[in-house]
């Protein structure tokens, strides 16, 4: 199935599974450490538990949810919303709209991270070995969505994708190879943005 299918059929788990993945991956644009999410990905492991998930979102806002710095730029923004965006109670409806929404804006987050004819940090695949960015060509998802299949997004939209079938075909059990799909991510992203923190310098 597309992204947009997955997304369709996914239930509550592989939702939350699914916004929270992509805001991960882009908590480096936030100034958080590669732990902050851990505690909203432990809620996922249980049946479902409103008030684990509203007190511990709310921990994290907390922690990453101040004023933006001045200047901050589009990409950051769009992790900001992600992160209001988050539904405090976790039910389908508000998930479906949040991890739609959070699939389009950190496609649009890599892709402006990704400007034309820069070179972007090598991957590692489920073997081990360098994965190709660019396998999944075209990355628009939706008509009024992403377009454009540069390496970085195309990779994102790979994850993305990734996730859902894990969550979908394994359910609680998919939790971990999601978490370690997300890391690796979050592990690029973090590179190229300090990247361009340096060429700033």
């Amino acid at each position: 199935m597309s992204l947009v299918q997955l997304i369709a059929h996914a239930d509550e788990r592989g939702l939350a599974a699914s916004g929270l993945a992509c805001l991960d991956r882009c908590v480096p644009l936030l100034g958080g450490d590669d732990e902050i999410l851990r505690p909203l990905w432990s809620t996922l492991a249980h049946p479902a538990d409103a008030d684990a998930w509203a007190s511990r979102l709310a921990r994290v806002r907390g922690a990453l949810a101040g004023p933006g710095e001045p200047g901050e730029g589009e990409a950051a923004l769009l992790a900001r919303r992600m992160l209001a965006a988050a539904p405090s109670e976790p039910s389908a409806a508000g998930l479906r709209v949040w991890a739609d929404a959070c699939s389009l804006a950190a496609l649009r987050i890599h892709r402006l991270l990704d400007p034309a004819g820069e070179d972007v940090p090598e991957e590692t695949g489920e073997a081990g070995e360098a994965g190709d960015a660019g396998e999944t060509g075209d990355a628009e998802v939706t008509g009024g969505g992403v377009r454009g299949g540069s390496p970085l997004v195309a990779a994102e939209l790979r994850r993305q994708t990734a996730v859902l079938e894990l969550l979908a075909e394994h359910g609680t059990g998919g939790l971990r190879r999601a978490h370690e799909v997300t890391t690796e991510g979050r592990r690029v992203l973090r590179a190229v943005v300090s990247r361009r923190a340096r060429g700033r310098g």
